[in-house]
């Protein structure tokens, strides 16, 4: 008692304290407390689980059609403007037609050369066919006179045999009927001749024939040439910059400019941590960098079927050396929906900062699988 009487100050700073104490641990608490939500929300771990998932490595793609000449020469008119509006078949570059259109020419006159050919058989055809015919009449006349001369031999042999008619009359019948028989022979071999043209010339048309069709594939290929010196746009979009002016010497393999489709689409280069809830037909949204941030929406229309790396010219070999993990990407694609009046100021390889809402309900049932297969229960 007596000391409690002696100091009597000592109770409220003990009680303070005790409460500086207390203080100090909740505020400890709250730091480890706001320290742990930092983490699950950095980690998104429950209960900061997102439904959407986002991702800045995205772009604005589309079928962009590089406009080559198919052959080679000196551009001799341009006749379109970078960034212009073009329609199809609309002529953009003419190649010098000089040579072109002689080969076009010479074409031409080799399909008359064998034409003409193909007729001159034709001709002779019918020649060597009356020859035949000639020669089929010679040997009926042969035989014929051999029958004649068959005849009178048999009866110059009678009259010999009784004396009206001398051994020197038989002999010189003898010697005609010989010659019967071999001017048969002769003429039998003179028809077989003229069959065997007959058939040489029937061979020949069809090589002939052969020799016209080839012409005409060589002078229809000299016209598509031709043809080829006007470079046309193959639809109707704007064109990007032109890469060649009037005089340059272009090839097969010379980019001349290219086509911009209207049809554009957005590449989301996900992360493979991110396609757990990716489904087909989920809507999803993006803002355009160079439209100050303007937002588009859209819908997931396809997934890639391997990531990114998978299609590079050198793929990874992680079986050697240290290994590091990296996160994959996989492209995603995304409809872009054309209710937005500013979709004509989109522009190929714009940079785009993608939101895709993992918690929508798939608009395609049958394609809401974020793997290719899975819905039908294909095993890998």
């Amino acid at each position: 008692m007596s000391q409690q009487g002696d100091n009597p100050a000592a109770a409220p700073e003990k009680e303070k304290s005790s409460n500086a104490r207390i203080l100090t641990i909740m505020i400890s608490a709250a730091i480890a407390l706001v320290g742990v939500l930092v983490i699950l929300y950095a980690w998104q771990l429950p209960p900061f689980t997102r439904q959407v998932q986002s991702i800045d490595n995205a772009y604005v793609r589309g079928q962009v059609t590089v406009i080559s000449p198919q052959l080679s020469g000196y551009i001799t008119e341009v006749r379109v403007q970078d960034f212009a509006w073009v329609r199809r078949d609309e002529v953009l570059m003419v190649i010098d037609q000089r040579i072109y259109r002689q080969r076009v020419h010479q074409a031409q006159a080799q399909l008359l050369m064998k034409r003409a050919a193909l007729d001159n058989n034709v001709q002779q055809r019918r020649s060597v066919q009356a020859s035949v015919e000639q020669y089929q009449a010679e040997v009926i006349n042969a035989e014929a006179q051999a029958r004649k001369v068959k005849l009178d031999l048999q009866r110059v042999e009678n009259l010999v045999a009784d004396g009206s008619l001398s051994i020197r009359e038989r002999d010189a019948s003898r010697a005609s009927a010989s010659q019967a028989v071999a001017n048969i022979a002769q003429a039998k071999a003179s028809l077989e001749k003229a069959k065997q043209d007959l058939q040489t010339v029937i061979v020949n048309r069809a090589s002939l024939a052969a020799d016209v069709a080839n012409a005409q594939a060589a002078l229809e290929l000299t016209q598509i040439d031709l043809a080829n010196t006007r470079i046309v746009a193959p639809r109707d979009d704007q064109l990007g910059q032109i890469s060649v002016s009037q005089g340059a010497y272009v090839s097969a393999d010379t980019h001349l400019t290219s086509l911009v489709p209207k049809q554009m689409w957005i590449i989301a280069n996900m992360k493979e941590t991110q396609m757990a809830g990716i489904r087909l037909g989920q809507r999803a949204s993006f803002s355009v960098d160079a439209l100050d941030h303007a937002t588009f929406s859209g819908v997931v229309e396809s997934i890639s079927p391997a990531t990114g790396s998978e299609f590079s010219a050198i793929s990874s070999d992680n079986a050697t050396g240290n290994f590091v993990k990296i996160a994959q990407r996989i492209p995603v694609r995304l409809r872009i929906d054309h209710d937005n009046a500013l979709y004509r100021r989109l522009r190929l390889g714009m940079s785009v900062e993608v939101n895709i809402d993992t918690g929508s309900t798939p608009a395609d049932p049958v394609g809401s699988s974020a793997i290719p297969g899975a819905a039908q229960g294909v095993n890998r």
